[in-house]
């Protein structure tokens, strides 16, 4: 009795092929979410190095590290990205390298101190959820405006032309299933660039050009401490760690972000590379938004980020700020704008008109007001509220 074996090798080889294009498809949407946060990543990082002197390489080669680690520890899209409020105070008032990386360090070593003693999970236990909502909103409606701003920067017919370019890529991800946007949209700002700045490819060297950040100076480390650290403490608790472990819990409800571990993270990368001549870096649910909106379901998304920041440190280090410069603007404009509207859409499980009242006051005093005033004020009022209507809270 002889058996026909052909069917059966057919089958196989069929099985082969779809577990093989499976595998394509998903390292391609973890690829394309990947570049969904660089919107606010690139703008923050150029900044820093052209007025600041923050170095570029191991800026790049630092965030790579962290983005790596990431992904392999919490296995989930859990963006890196510039300290945001460090970011700002030191392109507004000119701060050195070392007084950022200094920052840096302040901030990290205080959150290992709140993960390592349990403080940052008592914080966490005690803040209403929907204080919390109300800040995700409050962060969507900031990064909806930011890349409104940054878009109507130049009104000519190749911008508007561009921005109709990425709009288009991201209208097409949400049509057509496993189509990666993101990575799309990047790519063709990136083609725009080598045809419209063909100069850069000839000013850019191989190798590594860096020095160690000169922090044996106090005032240095006084500096950091009051004009950068402080501003950064209370928006890296609570968008960094409250709003990213939330979120995490929406998105991957199997695999949730635990505060202590944020909190750990953001210590651990801070403290270790920011000697190095890293900029300070954190977490953000903006960011984690982001890259799951464009495609990313699990850490591979950072793996592959990381590794390319790495090589591209590594390889180019600060040759590159040319390319950060000139990159077109409104493409990462339409990047930034899908990211915070899918941070808006977050709180769409607060829709009834009572569940709103807290969410809706964090955020309008959030936008009003600092970050950090306005959470404590709208934290009081959740907790009178709570009081008054005996533990039924809103």
């Amino acid at each position: 009795m002889t058996t026909n074996i052909a069917p059966i090798l057919s089958e196989q080889v069929e099985i082969a092929r779809s577990r093989i294009s499976d595998r394509l498809r998903f390292a391609l949407m973890e690829t394309s979410g990947a570049f969904g946060d660089l919107g606010t990543f690139i703008p923050l990082l150029f900044g820093m190095v052209s007025l600041c002197g923050l170095q570029l390489g191991p800026a790049l080669v630092g965030a790579g590290v962290a983005n790596l680690t990431t992904g392999m520890i919490f296995k989930i899209p859990l963006a890196v990205q510039p300290m945001k409020a460090i970011a700002a105070v030191a392109i507004s008032e000119s701060l050195t390298e070392s007084q950022i990386v200094a920052a840096g360090i302040i901030t990290g070593a205080i959150f290992l101190f709140l993960a390592w003693s349990g403080a940052i999970q008592h914080l966490d236990r005690y803040i209403p959820k929907s204080v919390v909502r109300g800040l995700q909103l409050a962060l969507g409606l900031k990064l909806i405006a930011g890349g409104v701003h940054m878009m109507g920067a130049s009104w000519a017919v190749f911008d508007l032309v561009l921005i109709g370019m990425a709009a288009g890529c991201v209208i097409l991800g949400w049509w057509i299933k496993n189509f990666p946007s993101a990575l799309v949209a990047f790519c063709c700002g990136l083609i725009v660039l080598c045809f419209t700045h063909q100069d850069l490819l000839c000013t850019m060297q191989l190798g590594m050009d860096w020095h160690l950040p000169d922090l044996v100076h106090w005032y240095a480390w006084k500096t950091a401490f009051t004009a950068a650290a402080l501003p950064q403490i209370p928006l890296t608790l609570l968008n960094s760690v409250f709003a990213v472990c939330m979120l995490s819990a929406d998105l991957f409800p199997h695999r949730p972000a635990a505060a202590r571990r944020v909190g750990l993270s953001v210590g651990l990368m801070n403290v270790l590379l920011c000697p190095f001549g890293a900029m300070p870096m954190c977490h953000g649910a903006g960011g984690l938004a982001a890259q799951y909106r464009f495609g990313a379901r699990s850490g591979l998304c950072n793996v592959i980020l990381g590794s390319a920041l790495i090589c591209l440190g590594l390889v180019l280090g600060n040759s590159l700020l040319g390319a950060l410069q000139h990159y077109p603007r409104s493409i990462l404009s339409v990047l930034v704008i899908i990211s915070g509207g899918e941070l808006v859409l977050v709180c769409r499980d607060r829709l009834a008109r009572r569940a709103w009242i807290i969410p809706g006051f964090t955020a309008a005093v959030c936008l009003i007001l600092p970050l950090w005033a306005g959470f404590l004020l709208a934290w009081g009022i959740a907790f009178a509220a709570k009081r008054k209507i005996n533990g039924k809270g809103l």
